[in-house]
């Protein structure tokens, strides 16, 4: 056990609150993001906020792929300071900052060659092509730079600096806050770009955010100086980090690329629907921040208790975080469904989609206990490198419960059958994901160390 394993020693109770409330405040920025973006979208007009509900499950996925390498660089690290190795877990760090770089290089290019063929699978109509190619051109050349400060954060996460974190997430969200209404709509005699200012302003936090993850880092444990990639073993590195961060990659963006198909099974219902099952699915994002940031923070918390040989301390790390999935998430439930109809007015004034925003929430929100079940069992997966178990049980929830339950039904229901496809396959996806995740954790770790 390494000293510089601080979450191998103390209260996991203490632990949790210590590394989650930061990640709330910084989830919560994060999230704070798309709300803006679609409160200014808004006002540019129906057909931008339809545009933007396109967009949404896409830049949610490629943020999810981003967020998997950031699991996968976490995971190794806390492994390492748990074991004791400390200089490998500097190595990896190194290492994991440039395989994140390199990383959003390769998706940026394929995006943005495959931008209009990948709409119009989604059953995007021709008028909405340009409004969507606005934003999508400049966020995929921008996607090397989130990949960057994602590899940042999961460096900073690894070691246990939660409230390090936060600060790189604020930076961006604060960065995103003062440029939305310059870039989209204008100010101070600016006319703005419309759809496309909200990527610029997207692009421009992620760089500022980057500056100042690198100022904090300096002083972390661990520092970046990529000279120490040198003496790094380029192959077992790769290997380590891709064996938690493809599937946790991929694990991650199973759910939007889910909310994707719903998305184009629910343009057969006509744009109002689009429209507001994408603005509420981002008040949505911002409601389930508590439980998003949770499954950030017990990643750092299992996996050096797990590296230390200390799987007791894990399991009840996982024990006290189901309780809050519990109980946080019945709570925010009610809350939603009794105020759905209100929210629905900061987005729009269409009552056709302020009848589907509502609607939406009603249905929903009852899977939200699943769904934090779901996110936070598989942080723990990833953690104690067992990313296939957490893969495979979002891809049943996807695959096998939500699209073939939306298809079956949505001729009868209508866009009720959308909505209650992923109630349904939160509440299947979160009991099967608590089921695995404590098998697991009562296993014990094995033998060899990775």
């Amino acid at each position: 056990m390494s000293e510089m394993a601080k979450l191998t020693r103390g209260s996991i109770r203490g632990h949790l609150v210590s590394q989650t409330m930061p990640m709330i405040f910084g989830v919560a920025a994060i999230m704070s993001v798309g709300l803006i973006d679609a409160y200014f979208i808004g006002q540019l007009g129906a057909k931008e906020l339809a545009a933007v509900s396109f967009i949404f499950p896409i830049t949610i996925a490629l943020s999810s792929l981003g967020v998997g390498v950031m699991v996968g660089i976490n995971s190794v690290i806390a492994r390492a300071l748990g074991e004791g190795d400390s200089a490998r877990a500097e190595r990896r760090a190194n290492f994991g900052a440039v395989f994140a770089l390199a990383t959003g290089v390769v998706l940026g290019v394929v995006l943005y060659i495959l931008l209009d063929p990948l709409f119009r699978l989604m059953q995007a109509s021709e008028d909405l092509l340009p409004l969507i190619g606005q934003y999508m051109r400049p966020y995929a050349l921008g996607l090397p730079v989130m990949l960057l400060q994602m590899g940042l954060n999961g460096v900073l996460r690894g070691q246990g600096e939660a409230r390090k974190t936060s600060y790189v997430s604020i930076t961006y969200s604060l960065a995103n806050w003062v440029l939305d209404p310059i870039l989209i709509t204008g100010a101070f005699g600016f006319a703005g770009f419309g759809v496309a200012g909200a990527a610029y302003a997207t692009i421009a936090g992620f760089f500022i955010a980057i500056l100042v993850a690198l100022w904090l880092i300096k002083g972390a444990q661990l520092q970046i100086h990529p000279a120490a990639i040198r003496d790094c073993d380029v192959g077992a590195s790769s290997k380590a980090i891709l064996s938690v961060a493809g599937p946790a990659a991929f694990s991650n963006a199973i759910n939007p690329i889910g909310l994707s198909v719903l998305t184009a099974l629910l343009a057969s219902q006509g744009e109002s629907a689009v429209a507001g099952f994408g603005a509420a699915g981002r008040l949505q994002s911002f409601a389930v921040v508590p439980l998003l940031a949770l499954s950030g923070s017990i990643g750092a918390i299992v996996g050096q208790n797990w590296g230390a040989r200390r799987a007791d301390r894990s399991r009840r790390a996982m024990w006290w975080s189901g309780l809050f999935c519990i109980a946080y998430g019945l709570g925010i439930a009610v809350l939603l469904y009794a105020t759905g109809g209100w929210f629905a007015g900061f987005f729009t004034e269409d009552p056709t989609v302020i009848e589907q925003f509502t609607r939406y929430l009603e249905i929903s929100v009852w899977g939200y206990v699943g769904f934090g079940l779901l996110i936070v069992a598989n942080g723990a997966l990833n953690a104690v490198d067992r990313a296939g178990f957490a893969l495979a049980q979002s891809a049943a929830r996807v695959f096998l419960v939500m699209l073939p339950f939306g298809w079956v039904l949505r001729t009868e229901w209508g866009s009720d059958a959308i909505y209650a496809a992923e109630l349904v396959a939160n509440l299947a996806g979160g009991l099967l994901a608590a089921l695995i995740v404590w098998r697991v954790l009562r296993s014990g770790p094995d033998d060899g160390r990775r």
